[in-house]
């Protein structure tokens, strides 16, 4: 890009030829982030007061994640593409802090992930791995984090469908919480691991929403969110990269009618509901403390939740969840699981 950033285009065809010129009068990026550590609750926290100037809600006509086109001239230089990936421009990670990448589904600016086809959700999916991949190498990566935010409830400045991938130079706190649960329950039963434990204890419940021969979609028993979706491979796998063909080609029919389910879940006329979608995948790094504990315990997964609670009302995180990390649901995990069950397409 003409400001030194990277940009990586994932094509249909293998014919397509990508030769465009980024013609943008772009200074070099410079950014201010910087990793902070919490001494009382041992995160971090990234400041990057950068970012205040970052795109917000622009015109259509002028979304910097549609293709170029004349003298319209956006992130992208060329006047087409399928998927695109390429280093943020206002990042809350850069350098020895980590990277910051967006990821653009498709160029049509008016659709979202669940309008695509199979094959197009695919492309998205490789284009996961090969950035996990590509990311992981990077010294200062010890986790990556590939995510979607979908709807201006949940934050998003820019409407059109993409999403992004965080490569953080720790394990995050969240990971962290995983991956003691999983030593101790190790320890405590003689070698079970407790995400195979969970998933069968899942399948044989009633809060299932769908299963295929190689993916398994419940509402956990515990869950923080209103409607809130766990995707898992039957067969474990730390990470993208671990997941078999069978689980690839599969992968995309199943993840499309979860999405589709859920802009059905409050009814005909609604707006598209908000969601994030969010992959936890296995940390790079050595684990060293998180006793007995390696990299293949751990089990790729998505996440799959939306803020809103009914027609026209949002869960807020308010004094209990903001204040103390004690969510409050207001909906049964079991109705939720009914609910995503009764709007499958017919």
């Amino acid at each position: 890009m003409a400001d030194g950033r990277e940009l990586i285009y994932y094509d249909l065809r293998d014919d397509n030829v990508r030769d465009a010129v980024d013609r943008r009068p772009l200074e070099r990026t410079v950014t201010t982030s910087e990793v902070r550590r919490d001494p009382l609750l041992g995160d971090s926290v990234a400041i990057a007061s950068h970012r205040q100037g970052r795109t917000y809600h622009p015109p259509a006509n002028e979304c910097p994640l549609c293709p170029s086109e004349g003298d319209r001239l956006s992130e992208i230089p060329d006047s087409s593409y399928d998927v695109v990936v390429f280093e943020n421009r206002f990042p809350s990670l850069a350098g020895d802090s980590g990277r910051c990448e967006v990821v653009c589904f498709t160029s049509d600016h008016n659709a979202s992930f669940a309008d695509l086809t199979e094959e197009q959700a695919r492309l998205v999916l490789e284009a996961w791995t090969d950035r996990t991949a590509e990311l992981s190498h990077l010294p200062s990566v010890e986790q990556v984090f590939c995510f979607e935010n979908r709807g201006a409830e949940i934050g998003v400045t820019l409407g059109h469908p993409h999403g992004q991938i965080y490569a953080y130079p720790f394990t995050t706190p969240r990971t962290a919480l995983m991956l003691r649960s999983l030593a101790a329950h190790k320890d405590a039963t003689g070698g079970e691991n407790l995400f195979d434990a969970v998933l069968e204890s899942e399948l044989a419940g009633e809060r299932v929403v769908l299963e295929t021969e190689h993916w398994v979609a419940f509402v956990p028993f515990a869950a923080h969110w209103p409607y809130e979706v766990h995707l898992y491979p039957r067969r474990r796998v730390p990470d993208l990269l671990a997941l078999d063909e069978d689980a690839r080609t599969e992968f995309p029919q199943v993840y499309l009618e979860l999405l589709r389910r859920f802009d059905r879940i409050f009814g005909e006329g609604e707006p598209p509901t908000p969601y994030i979608a969010a992959w936890h995948q296995a940390p790079f790094g050595t684990l060293e403390e998180f006793d007995g504990v390696s990299r293949d315990d751990f089990a790729l997964h998505l996440e799959l939740f939306t803020i809103r609670r009914t027609s026209g009302k949002l869960k807020f995180l308010a004094g209990s969840e903001s204040g103390m990390n004690v969510f409050i649901n207001d909906v049964p995990p079991e109705r939720a699981a009914e609910r995503l069950r009764e709007v499958a397409s017919s």
